[in-house]
């Protein structure tokens, strides 16, 4: 999954992936890790389901709480307006960014 998800970065590409509540469509922006070593993925949610009540923005996802990943058909629009590198929740290191 971790190398799905920095292919799709690099590449910049769409990514279709189930986080409860749901399937979410999201562009990916920066892999990293967190400051107790999970892995972190921050992406911008285009569309889908959304606990938050916000299913168009900026989120921060952790891969152990993602279900599935899928490639979807579309291109990315990264970086998106508000895209931050070196994304300082990343206290563990860099993987992948835009």
């Amino acid at each position: 999954m971790k190398d799905q998800i920095a292919e799709a970065i690099r590449h910049k590409r769409c990514l279709k992936i189930f986080y409860a509540p749901g399937v979410r469509l999201i562009e990916p922006h920066t892999l990293g890790r967190g400051k107790d070593s999970q892995i972190l993925l921050r992406a911008y949610q285009v569309a889908g389901a959304s606990a938050s009540g916000e299913p168009e923005h900026w989120k921060l996802f952790r891969l152990d709480r993602i279900g599935n990943v899928e490639p979807d058909e579309g291109s990315s629009a990264a970086p998106r307006l508000g895209y931050k590198r070196n994304d300082s929740i990343m206290k563990g290191g860099i993987i992948a960014e835009v």
